[in-house]
Formats: C-alpha cells, structure tokens, sequence
C-alpha cells in the first residue's frame, strides 16, 4: 500500500527533541488519522450478546463458579483483543520487514505488567477457589527451538498467532476459520504422534525465582523488557520505518471505551489484568493451543476413534482434561470466551463482518499456516500466549528463547508470503 510523498518535514531542533523522556520513535510519514466507526452491527449483538449471558449461565450452573469466572475473562480478553487489535503477528512483521518496533513495545508493556502481577501472585501464593498458583516454564532444547520456529512461520502464512485467531475468528473473518481449522488439526495431529517427538533433546526448565527469588526475578525481567524497547527505538531511528496503519475508532472517551478503538498501551495492560486473573483463578497461566488439541481429539472420538490411547493423552494432566467436559475445561473457556468476547466487540464497533470471496491461495496459506502452529505449539510447549507471555512473566528462560527463535520463524515466513499472494511492508509504504 502506498500514498503520495510526504511533505517535507523539518527536523526538530536538539532541545525540542530532548523535552521528552521518549519522544515518538521516528517514522518516514506522520500516522495517518483513524476512520469513523459504522453502525453498531444489531444483529450479531443480539446473538453474541445472547450467547455469552446463555453459556456463562449454563457454565456456571453445571460446573460452577470457577469455570464461569474463566469464562467471563475470556469474554473480557475478546473484548480487549478486538478493542485494542492486539496482535502479534503482525508486530514481528512490522518489526521484521521494516524496523517498525510501535508492536514489539506493546509486547514490552504487556510482559513486564503481567511480570509484576505474577511476581505477586507467585510470589504470596495467593490463588482464588483453592488454586495453587505456579509458574509456566519449559524446557530448553530442539523442541522449543523448531517449534517455535514453525509457529512463527505458520503465524505469516496463516495471519495471525493463537489470540489472534480466535479473536478475529469472533469478529466474522472467514479466512481465519480456515487457519483455525489448521490450527486444531495440527495440534491434535503433533499430540497422535507424540511418541516420535517427546524425547528430542533438551535441558531442564530454568526459571530466574529459583535461583534469584520473586523480586530478583522480576527485577531482571524488567530491566531486559527496557533494554527491548530502547533497542526497538534504535533500530527505528535508524531505518525510518513508514507507521502503522490507523483502524476505525469511535469520537470521544467514553465512544471509544464502550466502541473502541483502544491504544496498543490500553490493550496491553488490559490483557495483562486479565491474564494475572486467569492465573489467580486458575493457579495457572493464561494458554490457548492445549484447548485445540482437545477439541480435535474430542472429534477424533466422536468419529470412533480412540485418542485415549495416545500417549499425549496419558500423560499425567492431560488424561483428566479428556476424560472430564469441555465446558470445564479452563483453556477452553476462556478460547470460546475470547471468539463471543471479540464478537460483541466487533459488533459495538460497526466491524462485524463475513468475508466470503477468499483467494484460493490465501486459504491455501490459512490452512497451512493453522497446521505449522498447530504442530509448533505442540513441540514448543505453548504458543505466542502460553510460551512467550506466560513463560516470560514467569520468569522462565524458555519463554525468551521462544520469542528470539519466533523472530527467526518471522524471518522466514516473510519469504515465503508472496508465494501465495501475501504481501509484506515495505519501506515506501504508506503504513505498515
């Protein structure tokens, strides 16, 4: 996407430039202002607004108040998600393709909110219904590495990450029920298979509150959150990128609370609110991708076969998860919270929307891309919510090795978008 040259921009003097503590990191043109919201879309509210009152009633009555608090934070996820378009596929392109790190900051924030909001949870042991909070940490070895890799390809090709496609899924986006449907496939095919991947070398999980205590866990997260911006804010400084896109956003405070769009920085510390609710809930870590192998094994049952069998399923844990209801399952709750959340979200802000005519080698990719997260995730022990945010909040080593070997993946998904007509940014874009 392009635009018509900027008008000459005289450079700020030094002073002006050092009044602030962090000025605006640079871009090649100013951003561009944000469209007016349509129509509250009337009739998916109705039905997603019926949905979510219907299914955290039935929740709640037959599983009780635990599951149906995890699913209303689910639906607040969706509702933060959609609001803010929080994402992080399109953060790494942004980052990747042209040094645009407004993204990668918002990653920053959301970490080091939800570091601090773990540190106390974790930290006290404090947890709610009688849940034993603990941290989410992985271990460290070929797994991680090309799982994290394949996951972040699969997000290029397929659109969008975990959170990402549930979210856009929930806002009518038919393409992404095409990666979503990859998704579940891969995750449930990586968990049939289990037996060819589970002993791929690695180390055991480090995790920083074991050697360091909660506070120097968190201190340590912090401060290398705050050298990730000021390197984003370098590498943008020096290439100069074009600015991210603008998205239709309501008139005034109160329109934009209730309508949206909400800034990356509201976002992030809304999600990470809730993600340390999820924790103190639960006793564990906001994840998404568990709830897809379920689902696909759950399938797998009703068509007569007998995932029960499969070694993935014996594990300690997960025998339980598909043995008992889906609707108690904690993942899945707050993955179909998320779908109805981002529903009610999209139709407040006028966005709701099918999109019917899709390119045949767009769906190609969706699929695709679903698959390599699917399988990702699964090698990986988690995927951009359950690996990065969880295991860096956590202060687990895992969780930053995911994120670095994501940007890699990034790398590699960016060459491979045109091959199925997917664009990437460019220097001389308009927006990014």
């Amino acid at each position: 996407m392009t635009t018509a040259p900027p008008a000459e921009v005289t450079a700020a003097p030094p002073r002006a430039r050092s009044a602030a503590l962090l000025p605006p990191a640079p871009t090649s043109r100013p951003a561009p202002a944000a469209p007016p919201l349509g129509p509250v879309r009337k009739g998916p509210l109705a039905v997603s607004a019926l949905l979510a009152v219907a299914l955290t009633a039935y929740v709640w009555s037959a599983h009780g108040a635990k599951p149906g608090v995890l699913l209303l934070l689910g639906l607040g996820l969706g509702v933060g998600l959609f609001h803010s378009r929080f994402g992080f596929t399109s953060a790494w392109r942004q980052l990747v393709a042209v040094g645009n790190g407004t993204g990668l900051r918002a990653h920053a924030l959301l970490l080091g909110t939800t570091a601090t909001l773990f540190a106390l949870v974790l930290g006290t042991g404090t947890g709610l219904f009688g849940s034993a909070p603990a941290p989410s940490a992985g271990p460290l070895g070929l797994g991680l590495l090309l799982g994290s890799v394949l996951f972040a390809i699969g997000m290029q090709l397929g659109g969008a990450c975990a959170s990402g496609t549930l979210y856009v899924v929930g806002s009518g986006q038919s393409t992404l029920v095409l990666t979503l449907g990859g998704f579940i496939a891969g995750a449930t095919l990586a968990a049939w298979q289990f037996d060819l991947w589970k002993d791929l070398p690695a180390f055991e999980p480090v995790v920083l509150a074991d050697h360091v205590g909660w506070f120097g866990s968190w201190a340590v997260t912090i401060a290398a959150l705050v050298l990730v911006v000021l390197v984003s804010r370098r590498v943008q400084a020096r290439r100069n990128p074009p600015p991210v896109d603008a998205v239709p956003s309501a008139r005034g405070a109160l329109a934009r609370a209730v309508r949206g769009s909400w800034p990356l920085a509201v976002g992030a510390l809304v999600l990470a609110a809730l993600g340390g609710a999820v924790l103190l809930v639960s006793g564990g870590a906001w994840g998404i991708t568990s709830a897809f192998s379920l689902w696909g094994s759950e399938l797998v049952g009703a068509l007569g076969g007998h995932p029960e069998n499969w070694t993935w399923w014996q594990r300690p844990g997960n025998a339980e998860m598909l043995a008992g209801p889906v609707l108690a399952d904690r993942t899945s709750l707050t993955d179909i919270g998320i779908m109805i959340g981002a529903a009610l979200a999209a139709s407040l802000g006028g966005t709701w929307a099918l999109h019917r005519n899709i390119p045949w080698r767009t769906a190609v990719a969706a699929v695709l891309g679903g698959v390599l997260m699917g399988i990702g995730a699964r090698l990986a022990g988690g995927c951009n919510i359950g690996a990065y945010l969880a295991g860096i909040a956590s202060g687990s080593l895992h969780g930053w090795l995911w994120g670095a070997f994501a940007l890699g993946g990034t790398w590699i998904g960016l060459k491979l978008r045109p091959l199925f007509g997917l664009g990437n940014p460019k220097p001389g874009d308009g927006v990014c």
